[in-house]
């Protein structure tokens, strides 16, 4: 018996493998339709470029009406990622949509790699240097690409 949310996660599963963004990828895990994996890859001509960067994305019996808990697993240097991996974006809490799937999410927060919120700080040291020192921030963020390398040998 399968719920409104697990028959709505098949159909973004589908989405998702027929036509995936680039450098996106996701998919539930084995025994669990409501617990997915997914990796962003860092966009190309970007600092973040070469990044490989894991989420994990946890979902209720409300989805689509709530969204999922996404965090990033990966260690990330970013001004709108907590240091614990979770994300301020305004898609995942106040802007929630039951029109956003897995695809839009994962690709909202994709670009908002590049694209950060300074406003809204989550990480108030990112923010910081993404305002005031463009240079050290993207030295910062290619130390996370690299550190990102070590954690796919895991």
């Amino acid at each position: 018996m399968s719920s409104a949310a697990q028959r709505r996660l098949m159909r973004d599963l589908k989405n998702l493998t027929q036509s995936p963004p680039a450098g996106i990828t996701g998919s539930p895990k084995e025994d669990d339709m409501m617990f997915w994996n997914a990796i962003i890859f860092g966009p190309d001509d970007t600092p973040w470029e070469g990044g490989t960067f894991k989420l994990t994305m946890q979902f209720t019996d409300e989805y689509p009406n709530k969204p999922p808990l996404v965090k990033f697993v990966t260690k990330i240097f970013h001004p709108n990622v907590y240091t614990d991996g979770s994300i301020c974006l305004d898609i995942l809490q106040k802007q929630w949509s039951p029109i956003y799937d897995v695809t839009a999410i994962l690709t909202s927060i994709q670009s908002l790699l590049t694209d950060p919120n300074p406003a809204s700080p989550a990480n108030s040291e990112a923010a910081r240097l993404f305002s005031s020192n463009k240079r050290e921030y993207d030295r910062k963020v290619r130390e996370v690409v690299e550190e990102s390398w070590e954690d796919d040998a895991d």
